[in-house]
């Protein structure tokens, strides 16, 4: 059989099996299983056992746990409540204010957390509730989380940018370098659509003006207190800030920056926040662990797949297919764009990034692209994914945080965030530099 036609038999069984309900994870490792013995006969077991073992014993994905367990840390302590009340205190008094500080606390927190999920639910279950009390629209209270969510997998540190590091043998230090600016022109595009459809939809000054004012006074009452919530959240900014010092700087390798990062901000966390208690460090490493698993099987299930297609010689045949379209690099960047676009709707980010970036990165260099700008590229992409559907992790943990809201009211309120996303990748098509300047003023 060839190439072409056992690889289109391959993708209708893992969307077929995905679509029943199967767990990414197994769906990835049963196709790939299948498939190998399809092809080399039942001897074939034995790499696929050293293949699982081998790839995720890499001694850089432990970084991945620590982030993780640094971002749970984060996640389950006061830290989203106190950053989101100091936010609130600056940045009131702009057209729909609140929904845009949300925006801001989404943007520190996902530096401080790594993780989509965890920054839209830290963020959302406060967030939400107090704009809706305030009269915004239900669309503009639920896609300001949603969008803000996805910041975590681009700014640094982000599991997504090790992952592809690991993946492409690219420098980590200078992938997180490369979604700063990018991340925070995100930030920026979110704020700036966020206060055109409260404009529009006149939701931060509805007629609850009683309500509103007594807010008001109790914002100004409280600004001693909103102050020291802001002094309790800047000593975990400065542990970001000192890791990616450490990282840019060559001090620490990730996995060893991971590591004290995630000490620091759990003994951050027990000290400034008294959880002494065994039931908070108890949660904390369980939603650490059951998080680290769920990546590690990915990736290694996502490894297993990407040798079966391998030894098929499917990747081979479709990468030189690609690479011979007789188009303009630009439009064969388009191509690559859609192909990710689509991945993303169906595809955790992981999944994706395990799977394809070692297949197109050899295409991106033939085609004289920045392997470190289109890795921002790519995750704003996967971005996008986290708030369409069917997968649409970032929907689902805002639809579970305020169930009376429909989904479709959630999912018009993120679309203009999604095409938010896609102004950003055509913002870094036109000026490369937005990803490229910071890495090569700092590392050259």
């Amino acid at each position: 059989m060839d190439p072409i036609t056992l690889g289109i038999i391959v993708a209708i069984a893992l969307i077929t099996l995905m679509a029943i309900g199967t767990p990414i994870a197994f769906a990835l490792g049963g196709v790939s299983l299948l498939a190998l013995i399809y092809d080399r006969g039942l001897a074939e077991l034995t790499y696929f056992g050293e293949t699982f073992f081998d790839r995720i014993a890499e001694f850089g994905f432990v970084a991945i746990p620590m982030f993780i367990l640094m971002g749970a840390a984060v996640a389950s302590s006061p830290t989203g409540r106190d950053l989101y009340r100091s936010l609130d205190l600056w940045m009131g008094k702009l057209p729909g204010g609140l929904a845009v500080s949300n925006i801001g606390a989404c943007s520190i927190f996902a530096a401080l957390s790594g993780s989509s999920p965890a920054t839209c639910a830290a963020i959302g279950k406060m967030g939400i509730p107090e704009m809706r009390m305030r009269g915004y629209p239900d669309g503009v209270a639920a896609g300001c989380i949603a969008a803000g969510g996805t910041l975590g997998i681009l700014i640094p540190p982000s599991v997504t940018m090790i992952i592809y590091g690991i993946s492409t043998e690219t420098s980590i230090g200078r992938l997180f370098i490369a979604g700063v600016v990018p991340g925070f022109m995100l930030a920026g595009l979110f704020m700036i659509w966020t206060m055109i459809a409260c404009k529009m939809a006149g939701g931060y000054n509805n007629p609850m003006a009683e309500s509103v004012e007594r807010l008001k006074q109790n914002v100004k009452q409280n600004v001693d207190t909103n102050l020291k919530a802001l002094v309790r959240v800047l000593p975990f900014m400065g542990v970001v800030a000192g890791i990616l010092f450490a990282l840019y700087g060559g001090v620490a390798t990730p996995s060893e920056a991971a590591g004290v990062g995630a000490f620091l901000c759990l003994a951050l966390a027990i000290l400034i926040y008294r959880m002494w208690q065994l039931g908070p460090i108890k949660l904390i490493m369980r939603d650490s662990l059951r998080e680290s698993v769920m990546i590690m099987l990915v990736i290694a299930t996502a490894e297993v797949f990407a040798y079966a297609l391998s030894s098929m010689f499917i990747t081979q045949t479709v990468a030189g297919a690609i690479a011979d379209l007789d188009i303009n690099r630009w439009a064969l960047m388009g191509v690559i764009n859609l192909f990710l676009l689509v991945a993303g709707f169906f595809l955790p980010p992981v999944a994706v990034i395990v799977m394809t970036a070692p297949i197109l990165l050899p295409i991106i260099l033939a085609a004289n692209f920045d392997p470190y700008w289109f890795a921002v590229i790519l995750t704003i992409n996967l971005e996008i994914g986290l708030i369409t559907p069917p997968v649409g992790l970032n929907l689902f943990i805002i639809k579970g945080i305020a169930p009376d809201i429909s989904l479709r009211d959630i999912l018009m309120g993120s679309l203009p965030y999604a095409l938010c996303m896609v102004l950003g990748i055509l913002l870094l098509c036109l000026f490369p530099g937005i990803a490229l300047w910071l890495p090569n003023l700092i590392m050259g």
